[in-house]
């Protein structure tokens, strides 16, 4: 199933975290706090303004973001956590990675064979 986000909401898959220790105390899952950090795996074309005309987004497919604690919608996809929000609800694109994921696009694709 393919789902493509309305207007200037994007579909996120939250990152998970490594098992984190304290003072050699495994914190269970339960007291665990969720990561705010996500990938994009789908957007909407973008809002449309007051003249008619779309706004596109500033977040792509692929980006990894930082979004408020409370932001979106949860959602199961195909047994997975997904969350629906807005744009607005993006605090961050951290761009290390985006770049990187870039990088190594440009890569596979310049490649003569």
């Amino acid at each position: 199933m393919k789902i493509r986000p309305l207007y200037d909401r994007i579909l996120v898959k939250r990152l998970e975290e490594g098992e984190k220790k304290r003072g050699g105390i495994i914190i269970p899952d339960t007291a665990k706090e969720k990561p705010m950090e996500a990938e994009v795996v789908a957007v909407g074309k973008g809002k449309v303004n007051d003249d008619g005309k779309r706004v596109p987004l500033d977040v792509n497919v692929g980006d990894r973001i930082l979004f408020d604690k409370y932001a979106g919608q949860e959602i199961k996809l195909h047994g997975e956590e997904h969350f629906i929000m807005k744009e607005d609800d993006v605090l961050a694109v951290i761009e290390s990675h985006t770049k990187k994921k870039l990088a190594a696009i440009k890569g596979k694709t310049n490649k003569k064979k």
